[in-house]
């Protein structure tokens, strides 16, 4: 990878296009546009192109992985939502991207809900997992792509 390339991809699963309309006590107030709006604001502060997809369907998010040019990419952000407990096909476009790296993030606290959302097949892979940051995890996972970028500059 060549390290003038600084672009970071987020992809949000299913879901997540609700941002801002369900259930506030778990996922607040912020739409998915404000999210962007954010990391956007925070991209251009640090000299780093971001770019986004949402999709409620698995294929559709294979597929936009399989598109992408690695040689381009300092990092992936993803919110599977509901399919990272079952997104199989998402994890192996996602190795199959080695040696870019994937930070896998959750707005609630996954691991005080329901039993079946405490799985991922994406952790064991993943660069690192957050989760119960809220929207700030997003940004947290961001910044550590642009800092660990500086760092290997």
């Amino acid at each position: 990878m060549s390290k003038s390339i600084k672009k970071i991809i987020v992809i949000n699963g299913p879901n997540l296009n609700n941002l801002g309309k369900r259930n506030n006590n778990l996922y607040g107030n912020e739409s998915l546009d404000d999210v962007e709006n954010k990391m956007i604001k925070n991209a251009k502060e640090n000299n780093f192109e971001i770019s986004f997809f949402q999709s409620n369907h698995e294929g559709e998010i294979v597929d936009f992985i399989q598109k992408l040019n690695k040689d381009k990419i300092s990092g992936i952000i993803i919110n599977a939502g509901a399919l990272s407990q079952v997104g199989y096909s998402i994890l192996d476009a996602l190795i199959d991207m080695s040696p870019i790296k994937f930070i896998e993030v959750h707005i609630s606290n996954v691991f005080s809900r329901e039993e079946f959302r405490q799985k991922s097949v994406f952790a064991k892979y993943a660069e690192g997992q957050i989760c119960g940051l809220g929207t700030y995890g997003y940004l947290a996972a961001m910044n550590f792509f642009i800092n660990k970028d500086q760092l290997n500059d």
